[in-house]
């Protein structure tokens, strides 16, 4: 494989052309006209425009993505993670093209796409489940029936998309009518499809997440947990590797029950399962078919290198590693850092008038920001990754603290005073939180008196 071509933007496709740059492959770097001065673009081997700033028309068109990989004589495509990283129709389009997919097959992207079909495979793979229905549910008095036998309060939950868009939590029976309604029509809006399944809704669960690939050979591994609970209407804030709340025991016995599905499955490239974790119980509610936001923090815990891996499976080798030869060694923290205002979360794009990035020993940045760069307002807000080690989860709060307090990002507001009021926070520190926690802790905030 000799050369890829990059199909996003900002920090991941910056992470891409690195580990390609470090295997000696060329890469082409695709951008909108409005990341002509992009870094990953200033540092791509090639660079080809592929339409206006709006994603739809750039970063999401496929006929122009293939064009370019055409132009460019490409061997392959990396998708990174968002636009079309779980997309099976494009998947299909890249191969049929005779262009190496860097990505699991688009059937398993199909099938693990779908919610509610990724919940029949992971029965059929032996993963625990949310107790819910066993398909889409079509009316109110079905999804009572459901309710009355799991017991209240129930999650109706859209069978595409995510990002908390289609889900309601359903109190008693009287509720369930309107707010099967409202969910059906926000995922008809956001998705095209108001389909709709229901799962019981757990109290305080931990989001824990395991790392998983598979080489489409017969061989694959699990490589740790993340804890993503900390999140803000659905969306993940700051993610730690391992768990505070897993114990060695339970990481061992869960890794193996996933590292055997992924045998089951036959599946290829980079994955995670999702998992809502609690009272010692994990219950399956998705899988990602690419790569992950958080990804560094696993590799700053087991030392292998994902996109590496990724490359490597996609030319058709096996894996690097077995399973037994993975360590997990200390504590890993990763910061998301957006162009955003701290206190209300407004969207700040703009100018980056002064920029100096945090160092030192086991201090990492993924960020595509340099001096004088301006941020576009027309995609994720999300900016810069900080990601710290530590031997100990001690040792890596205390390196996080001092790493925030490096970090400069002037011109637009960014969310480094949330980060640096967040790790200061007693629960934070004794790793006592849920996937309800941060919005409690804001709304704590805000009503605090200036």
């Amino acid at each position: 494989m000799g050369k890829i071509l990059i199909a996003n933007r900002g920090e991941i496709a910056l992470r891409i052309h690195r580990a390609c740059r470090e295997l000696g492959i060329k890469t082409v770097a695709v951008h909108s006209t409005a990341d002509a001065d992009a870094m990953h673009v200033r540092l791509a081997d090639e660079a080809i425009c592929i339409g206006p700033p709006s994603a739809t028309d750039s970063y999401l068109n496929v006929p122009n993505i293939i064009s370019a990989a055409e132009i460019a004589q490409a061997d392959a495509i990396h998708p990174g993670y968002g636009f079309l990283s779980e997309n099976a129709r494009f998947a299909e389009i890249v191969e049929e093209h005779n262009i190496v997919w860097i990505g699991p097959t688009a059937d398993h992207i199909r099938r693990m796409g779908d919610k509610i079909e990724a919940k029949r495979t992971a029965a059929a793979l032996g993963l625990p489940l949310v107790p819910g229905s066993d398909g889409p549910v079509e009316g109110a008095a079905e999804g009572i029936a459901i309710a009355d036998k799991i017991g209240y309060p129930v999650l109706v939950k859209a069978a595409s998309g995510g990002g908390g868009r289609g889900m309601k939590v359903v109190p008693d029976a009287e509720s369930m009518g309107p707010l099967m309604a409202q969910a059906r029509a926000e995922a008809k809006a956001a998705f095209g499809d108001d389909t709709v399944y229901i799962e019981k809704y757990l109290s305080e669960p931990r989001h824990i997440e395991f790392q998983i690939f598979g080489d489409g050979q017969g061989g694959a591994i699990h490589l740790g947990e993340r804890d993503c609970s900390l999140q803000r209407r659905h969306q993940k804030v700051l993610e730690e590797a391992p768990s505070p709340a897993i114990s060695p025991e339970q990481r061992k016995r869960m890794g193996e029950v996933v590292r055997q599905a992924v045998a089951k499955l036959g599946y290829r490239g980079a994955g995670t399962f999702e998992f809502l974790y609690e009272n010692g119980e994990f219950y399956f509610i998705e899988m990602n078919t690419r790569l992950q936001v958080e990804h560094p923090v696993t590799e700053a815990i087991t030392g292998i290198d994902l996109v590496r891996e990724q490359i490597r499976v996609a030319s058709g080798l096996p894996l690097s590693v077995t399973q037994d030869q993975i360590r997990f060694e200390g504590h890993a923290i990763e910061c998301r850092i957006n162009a955003e205002d701290p206190a209300t979360f407004a969207p700040s794009p703009g100018r980056v008038t002064d920029y100096h990035a945090p160092g030192g020993l086991h201090v990492r940045v993924d960020s595509a920001l340099y001096d004088g760069y301006r941020i576009p307002p027309y995609y994720d807000s999300l900016i810069s990754k900080l990601i710290v080690y530590g031997a100990t989860r001690e040792d890596a709060i205390a390196r996080l603290h001092r790493a925030l307090e490096e970090y400069v990002i002037h011109g637009p507001k960014t969310t480094i005073p949330l980060h640096q009021a967040l790790i200061e926070a007693p629960d934070f520190i004794a790793g006592d939180y849920s996937i309800k926690w941060l919005e409690r802790w804001l709304a704590a905030r805000a009503a605090e008196p200036e």
